[in-house]
Formats: C-alpha cells, structure tokens, sequence
C-alpha cells in the first residue's frame, strides 16, 4: 500500500508544470549540447560570419551604443570579430560571475583587457563592473524557439541578469540545428527579442 502511495504521489510530481518544464529542458539540452560540441570548424567559422553579417545590418545593433557580448566556448557562435571590428565604436561588456552567488555582473571591454577562466572555464574580463545602461544584449544558449523562449547550461544565471534588464534588447545567438518549434519553459525564464542564426530571424 505505502509502495503504491509513493508511486502515485511521484507520478503525480513528475507532471507539475515547473517538474515537466525542467525534465524537458534537460532532454533538450542534452541532444543540442552534444551536436554543437562536435559541429565542423569549418562550419562554425562560415556561420559565424553569417550570425556577425546579419547582427551588423540589424537597426538595434548600429543604434547601439553599449552592448554586453559573451566569449564563445564549446563551439558557440563566435561573435568575436563583430566586438573587434567595433571596438573603437562602441562599449562592449562581457558576463562574470560574482564570486559565492549564483549571479552574473557585467564588466568593461577594453582593447587590451586581459581575461581569467571562471569555475565553469569561461574567460571573464578582469576589469571594473558595470551598472549602467545596455542597449544590446547578446545571449548564447543551448537551445531556442521560433516563440523565441531560450534554454541555457541550467544555471539561470542569464535569466536573473535579463530580469535586471529589462529594457535591454535582448538577441539570442544560435546555429539552425538550435533552434526549434517550442522547446520547454516556466514563469521565470526570459523571452528573447529577437534570435539570430546564419540562416534566419526571429521577430
């Protein structure tokens, strides 16, 4: 009897709706981490030039004038020659972790601003924090949707900084195997503006 009570009491959990959402996010992850992990250099190199091409044409990029940007790890789409062609132009910030929390802050891009791998072997500028305004937002992501709902490495780390954010034009940044019809969400996620792949955009 008491065997059965908890199998009820479990199935009944495993179907609440944050419960569903996060066994599904874990399954989409899981599939989309492997194939961007093994994706071809060449192909990285050759779409990444189409994601930079298309942001550079965008109307939010050109009016930009500070734009939070990421270091591409694992095969991510490398935006990096977008920030180095316009360094002089604009103020670029890049995510950093905040030492003993779960929460991101966002540091200045100098032209020779050194970096420092975090816990999770993503370099970090090792300069001053900032707090003001960001008009663009550059976000990576494991996976993302035509709705433009987005799935990260599972830390909620980009979510707690979006919601800080809210005016901020937020662009999420993928290769088209990323990007599907619906992938899981809850309450507390953030929905992109737009997503950028080098084949498509996502109003």
């Amino acid at each position: 009897m008491q065997f059965l009570f908890m199998s009820q009491l479990h199935d009944l959990y495993i179907q609440l709706p944050w419960v569903a959402a996060h066994r599904g996010k874990q399954a989409r992850r899981a599939i989309d981490e492997q194939k961007r992990r093994i994706y071809p250099k060449e192909k990285i190199e050759a779409e990444s030039a189409l994601v930079c091409e298309r942001l550079e044409k965008s109307v939010h990029f050109q009016q930009a004038k500070v734009i939070m940007a990421y270091f591409p790890v694992h095969n991510e789409v490398d935006i990096l020659p977008l920030i180095r062609k316009y360094k002089n132009e604009k103020t670029f910030l890049f995510p950093a972790l905040t030492h003993g929390s779960h929460k991101m802050k966002a540091r200045v891009f100098h032209p020779h601003t050194p970096f420092q791998k975090n816990r999770f072997g993503i370099p970090e500028p090792d300069t001053e924090e900032y707090t003001g305004t960001i008009d663009m937002i550059l976000v990576p992501g494991i996976s993302f949707d035509k709705k433009r709902w987005r799935i990260g490495r599972g830390g909620a780390y980009y979510d707690r900084f979006l919601k800080k954010y809210r005016r901020s034009f937020k662009v999420g940044i993928c290769y088209d195997f990323q990007l599907h019809e619906d992938v899981p969400h809850w309450i507390k996620d953030v929905r992109m503006d737009r997503v950028v792949t080098p084949t498509i955009i996502i109003r």
